[in-house]
């Protein structure tokens, strides 16, 4: 069937109602005719990651979720704490489509040359709503994948790739000498990891399970440190103190880690300060906060003196600041490496009436290690 034919396709949405609910279902909507320098792209695979679950879930309670509707259309309705609400005021009775990034076949192509170049190319792109069948883009914001790379290799080649190396460019930009990494048997810390060996950079990387600490010394990993273990400060000072990283990334958010990577950083630094003072090392530490697995409040426990930040980082913001060459220098080294540094591996493969069922929400929800899940639009 080609799409001329076809005047509609599936789409989720995320609907957050006055009722103190999300509602999650597929729609029927139109498919666009491309226009200019537009291309229509037949959307393969999407993947769910952290930064997709905010809009999706609202923040819901998803243990109260209930599944009603057709088996061929399914609707998810879950309950949305009130606390959470207060924050979703804009968003209130607005169906959203959902999906930062996924890749696919280009199917139709508006008249540009730069469009009909790509007419048939495998492509990946961030152009949000990417849990459809079709989406119809400008041509400027596709990356040609490698001749012969599937699209479920090239779904994750945004988010995670970009943000590893926009870690690594922060790291260098603000003049520290290496990094910490909390959360770091993810998709994301693995590659990272592979990352700053190919680049030199002292990377120290924190999990909270021996089994993390195993996958991530198979790949070369050289510091790995458990925050559960009882001796987890005194092993991170001692990495801290080897590698000199002052700048950590942590996807936790919540709870006292930030703190105690400060406070860790501060005893590293005063093992070679040579002299006391009472303000602390005059040495910047900084720690940003670019995930929210733990929902509870950042606790901060001054004992790290005076040099320190604490600060929020989103790879949007950052890739605006680079300008568009830097941006497209980096995706075409991303599009190197997408097998092999940059390769992300998944868990299960769903269709889209798939992600509507318990048995896919109730383990995406979690954001475990490994459980990483694929959306692909067309399965059936």
């Amino acid at each position: 069937m080609t799409t001329t034919q076809l005047r509609t396709a599936k789409e989720l949405r995320s609907l957050v109602r006055e009722d103190g609910t999300v509602e999650l279902s597929l729609r029927e909507v139109p498919i666009p005719d491309p226009k200019d320098n537009e291309v229509l792209i037949r959307v393969e695979a999407a993947p769910i990651n952290p930064s997709d679950l905010g809009l999706l879930l609202a923040g819901a309670n998803m243990s109260t979720a209930t599944v009603s509707g057709p088996a061929d259309s399914p609707i998810v309705t879950a309950t949305v704490p009130p606390a959470a609400m207060g924050a979703l005021g804009g968003r209130v009775g607005a169906s959203l489509p959902v999906g930062n990034e996924g890749a696919g076949t280009v199917v139709e192509a508006g008249p540009s040359a730069d469009a009909q170049a790509l007419l048939g190319k495998t492509v990946s792109l961030a152009g949000g709503s990417m849990y459809a069948q079709y989406r119809c883009v400008d041509a400027s914001v596709c990356l040609v994948l490698p001749e012969g790379t599937p699209a479920s290799v090239g779904a994750s080649s945004f988010v995670n790739p970009l943000t590893a190396l926009g870690m690594v460019a922060t790291m260098r930009r603000e003049g520290h000498n290496g990094l910490v990494h909390t959360a770091a048997a993810s998709n994301l810390g693995q590659m990272l990891v592979k990352l700053c060996l190919e680049e030199n950079v002292p990377l120290v990387n924190i999990v909270r399970k021996p089994e993390q600490e195993e996958i991530l010394r198979a790949i070369g990993a050289a510091h790995v440190c458990n925050s559960t273990s009882p001796s987890f400060m005194a092993e991170l000072t001692d990495a801290l103190a080897e590698t000199s990283a002052t700048l950590a990334f942590d996807a936790i958010g919540g709870g006292e880690l930030a703190g105690w990577i400060l406070t860790c950083m501060e005893s590293a630094l005063g093992r070679s300060a040579g002299h006391y003072s009472r303000y602390g090392s005059t040495t910047h530490k900084q720690v940003y906060l670019y995930g929210g697995l733990d929902r509870s409040p950042t606790v901060l426990n001054r004992t790290f003196g005076m040099a320190w930040g604490v600060g929020g980082w989103l790879l949007t913001p950052f890739l605006q600041s680079i300008g568009p060459e830097a941006f497209r220098d980096l995706r075409e080294r991303v599009a190197a490496g997408l097998e092999t540094t940059f390769a992300s591996t998944y868990t299960k493969q769903v269709s889209l009436v798939e992600a509507l069922q318990p048995a896919a929400f109730s383990a995406y929800v979690l954001q475990a290690t490994g459980e990483k899940y694929l959306i692909c639009p067309h399965k059936t």
